[in-house]
């Protein structure tokens, strides 16, 4: 009887296995906690509550999350707006389908030997800045201070920045991008200390744009099962972030156990998942009007010129995150 039973039980749950809809979403950046919420989800059941198999796919600096969409490699992937809004101007009908992330993390990282104090002293400086669309927002604030980014004693000297600090700590640059929760700690644990450094907040300086969300493409919202797939993975996901919030220092360690290329510790993990919550703290999961409109303005102030800023917010969101969370 025992055997029968246990039997009946492992079919259930071969039954249930094979039932489970598969959804691959495709992060912007390496393993993690950035992407906590989602490694959250997986690792606490939320998306198995919800009958999805979700498998994640790391990003990296030789991975384009718009271009993995384009060609069909995942079903929904973590990108920032501006380049979401780069890739509809381009012809890949990219759409929010959530917004985890409420705030910006970027900032802009100086050395406090450089004698800069305020943001009137960038004249005549390097500054770092990172481009594929995340200028925008560093270019919209030099045009509302009024300081040219060609250069000359009354401008700055724009230094194309990769993915490291190095610019910085080898003084190729007075300031360099940072974000909250990741390169600016990096330059902390080179050795420099927060008195060594002036940051300055775009979230502060009114040029903030939208960061991680998730983004699907827009002609397959048009089949109901795939729809209805999304609200599921949206639900979960959002269940996952606040839970990660919650449990900062437990969010950090499923990242750890996630990270396959054993690059992360856990010192730095934790410190990002503090930072990091600060960010996706008072958002539901639903896209603001005013964030998007905010960020279209940065946007377009900054020289960009994205040809759907004249397509209203509800053209970019979804029926999706209403339904999530219902």
């Amino acid at each position: 009887m025992k055997k029968l039973m246990l039997g009946a039980a492992l079919a259930a749950l071969a039954a249930g296995a094979a039932s489970a809809e598969d959804v691959t979403l495709q992060l912007k950046w390496v393993t993690q906690a950035q992407f906590a919420g989602y490694y959250v989800a997986k690792e606490k059941g939320f998306y198995d509550e919800e009958g999805l198999d979700v498998t994640i796919l790391p990003g990296g600096p030789d991975i384009s999350p718009t271009q993995v969409m384009a060609g069909g490699g995942a079903d929904v992937t973590v990108d920032w707006l501006p380049s979401a809004l780069a890739a509809r101007e381009k012809g890949l009908a990219l759409v929010n389908i959530a917004q985890p992330f409420k705030s910006s993390g970027m900032m802009l990282t100086c050395l406090k030997e450089t004698g800069i104090t305020g943001p009137e002293d960038f004249k005549g400086k390097t500054l770092g800045v990172w481009f594929g669309g995340n200028e925008y927002p560093f270019l919209s604030w030099m045009a509302h201070l009024g300081i040219p980014t060609t250069g000359g004693a009354d401008g700055v000297e724009v230094l194309k920045q990769g993915f490291n600090v190095d610019p910085l700590l080898q003084k190729q640059a007075a300031c360099i991008s940072t974000m909250t929760y990741n390169e600016y700690w990096q330059v902390i644990d080179a050795g420099l200390t927060p008195e060594d450094l002036v940051t300055f907040k775009y979230e502060d300086e009114g040029v903030a744009t939208l960061e991680d969300g998730l983004y699907v493409m827009e002609d397959k919202l048009s089949d109901p099962t795939f729809e209805e797939k999304m609200v599921k993975f949206v639900r979960a996901s959002m269940k996952g972030w606040k839970y990660a919030e919650a449990n900062p220092d437990e969010a950090a360690m499923i990242v750890l156990e996630n990270d396959e290329t054993g690059a992360q510790t856990e010192t730095h993990q934790k410190r990002m998942m503090g930072e990091v919550a600060k960010l996706t703290a008072g958002s539901n999961g639903a896209l603001d009007p005013a964030d998007f409109d905010r960020t279209v303005k940065t946007l377009l102030a900054g020289g960009s010129d994205p040809v759907i800023s004249a397509e209203p917010v509800g053209a970019w969101t979804h029926v999706i995150t209403d339904k999530a969370l219902q």
